[in-house]
């Protein structure tokens, strides 16, 4: 029965997120007949806009994917340590600024030198910029939630001081604009962009992919990843194991600043290639948290629901010039299908009533009241 509880209960995890998209676009297509709108228009353009317009709009897909990738990495390793962090836009936008300083100080230095140290760089960055409310978590007992918002805000003008009066003027192209970085320091490839027709697609999807893996291994096989989900699930036991909780928070947020540093590096060395004033926080922050939610945590989901917050991005840029629908439906689309997946547990009572099965009711029902791994843990990574 135990083994047939697991099964059921995995089939969950995996239906729960499909369920939540289908919902999502459900919504999002009644809310387009309300104001008016064709729903079968508006998602054909959509999906038109992707996959119908060649190889170039799919390079753009993982031009896309890939900051996200990093910066939902990043907000999962801090969920299982039991906390969230709010605060990956920032990381990220330190990031961008930290790898596009370094690559456009080093114009004559070969390319095997500059990309590395601009990658390098850019990681560090976010990792001390993610330390800071670590340490206040960890020493102070502070909201990581308050402190990582107020930072957002913080290194926000941080870079718009440094962009403006910091950096060299022979690094500046205009007013709050760096120059565009060397063929030293770009994440561009001559073969991606012909590959793709003229995409910005680059090897910030490849490194993307990399970290995929290494962030599973780190999770799941090291004493660093068991050490993290321990104090996720209980920091008092952990302590009493002998395990240091104030270390650990630490370094899980170290870890996710550095994830969500080399989102922005990703950003900045892949997709634009240089650095201008933002105007507000990254969106590839909090779309991050949104598409490690969606993928429960895991590797395999966070690319996948990485993927399709890529499609719809870019579908949606093409819905007001084919069907005439606003943009503004797509955010309503995403933010749906988030909704639907913070009522996880109402879609999981849900099916296990459908199951007609009582003893599945009272399955999911004891999960969700005690919590089980993907819940403490931020799911499996």
């Amino acid at each position: 029965m135990s083994l047939l509880n697991n099964k059921s209960e995995k089939l969950r995890n995996i239906m729960v997120p499909v369920l939540s998209v289908v919902m999502g676009f459900i919504l999002g297509a009644i809310v387009m007949l309300i104001f008016g709108y064709s729903p079968v228009q508006g998602y054909s353009a959509m999906f038109t806009s992707v996959f119908g317009q060649g190889p170039k709009n799919i390079g753009e897909i993982f031009v896309t994917a890939g900051p996200l990738i990093f910066t939902a990495l990043g907000f999962s390793v801090a969920n299982s340590a039991g906390f969230f962090n709010i605060g990956l836009s920032g990381q990220a936008l330190c990031g961008w600024v930290a790898s596009i300083w370094v690559a456009l100080s080093m114009p004559d230095s070969p390319r095997f030198i500059v990309l590395p140290l601009a990658v390098i760089a850019g990681a560090l960055a976010g990792a001390v910029a993610a330390a800071i409310p670590g340490f206040l978590r960890a020493y102070f007992g502070t909201s990581e939630v308050i402190v990582t918002i107020m930072m957002n805000y913080v290194l926000l003008y941080a870079s718009t001081h440094i962009v403006n009066n910091v950096m060299s003027p022979d690094v500046m192209s205009n007013k709050g604009v760096t120059q565009m970085v060397g063929a030293n320091g770009t994440l561009r490839s001559d073969f991606l962009t012909q590959l793709t027709n003229g995409s910005r697609m680059n090897l910030g999807i490849f490194l993307a992919l990399i970290f995929l893996v290494l962030v599973w291994f780190m999770m799941k096989k090291t004493t660093v990843g068991y050490e993290i989900r321990s104090v996720g699930l209980n920091p008092f036991a952990s302590e009493y194991a002998g395990m240091s909780s104030k270390r650990t928070i630490i370094l899980s947020m170290i870890i996710s600043g550095a994830l969500a540093g080399l989102g922005g590096v990703v950003q900045g060395l892949g997709t634009f290639q240089n650095f201008f004033v933002q105007g507000s926080s990254l969106s590839i922050g909090f779309d991050g948290m949104a598409v490690s939610l969606l993928g429960a945590g895991s590797s395999a989901g966070i690319l996948l629901a990485a993927i399709l917050f890529s499609v719809l991005k870019l579908g949606g840029q093409g819905m007001p010039l084919r069907a005439g629908v606003p943009t503004e439906l797509v955010d309503v689309v995403i933010a749906s299908i988030i909704f639907f997946v913070g009522i996880s547990y109402l879609i999981r009572f849900l099916m296990a009533r459908a199951s007609g099965s009582k003893k599945e009711v009272v399955v999911v029902q004891e999960i969700e009241s005690s919590g089980n791994d993907e819940s403490q843990e931020g799911g499996k990574i």
